[in-house]
């Protein structure tokens, strides 16, 4: 019997018969019912009417970078330069809680693994490639906007088998004040390099998709968004 998930998250169903599941986490001081727009804007494409949609929503906790105010956080931000210690614990709990409701979809509602997306922005795509890439279950793809690579120290022996074969899609702004482009350079060159992701081929699916938008800052923009939508649809093609 699959054992409900300790996460709250928010439903949207498809639009048509459900075949696939999109799981998107929100990033800091978000919850799931900011990316619910633009859920609700995907499944009106024909394409993607077979795609529900989970959209967790992190649990509250202080945050040091923030001067220690209480708000929705995946895990404790020490510093925004990224330059300090970083919340090992709370990001491997929150990964172990996205992993459950990963798990129960696949249980309870009969999804393959290859049938799931799991993406995130900022916060939530950092908590994307610590999931996606350390679990036990080989996804259909990993989504990360304006997020970063976690626990580089020791990522390479956390790694799951199925890391080098998973596609991801990762998009970052140029002029990103808060998770700043070289930074974000770095998580996609080790990425490649030390766990063994292919950078994608054009035309092909598969790798690592890298996609710089320039000018945008810490959000997302209607290109990034066209070229999600386009990624998603070839990750979890309606069937």
């Amino acid at each position: 019997m699959a054992v409900a998930p300790v996460l709250k998250y928010l439903t949207v169903p498809a639009a048509a018969k459900h075949t696939a599941t999109v799981i998107f986490v929100h990033g800091l001081g978000d919850t799931g019912h900011g990316w619910k727009p633009v859920a609700d804007m995907f499944k009106e494409d024909p394409a993607l009417a077979h795609v529900k949609w989970l959209l967790p929503h992190s649990p509250i906790r202080p945050v040091t970078a923030n001067m220690g105010i209480e708000m929705p956080s995946w895990f404790d931000i020490i510093s925004f330069g990224f330059d300090s210690a970083e919340d090992e614990q709370g990001m491997r709990e929150s990964a172990g809680k996205i992993n459950e409701l990963i798990k129960y979809e696949i249980e309870a509602n009969g999804v393959d693994p290859s049938r799931i997306v799991l993406g995130g922005f900022s916060q939530g795509g950092t908590m994307t490639l610590l999931t996606g890439l350390t679990g036990e279950q080989r996804l259909a793809g990993l989504v990360v906007l304006s997020g970063w690579l976690p626990l580089r120290h020791k990522f390479k022996e956390m790694a799951s088998q199925n890391a080098a074969s998973t596609p991801i899609f990762w998009g970052s702004g140029s002029a990103d004040p808060l998770v700043k482009f070289s930074f974000v350079k770095d998580s996609v060159d080790f990425v490649i390099n030390e766990l063994g992701v292919p950078l994608a081929k054009p035309s092909q699916f598969g790798g690592l998709s890298f996609n710089v938008y320039e000018g945008m800052g810490h959000t997302t923009i209607p290109r990034e968004l066209d070229e999600l939508k386009a990624f998603i649809k070839t990750a979890i093609p309606s069937n």
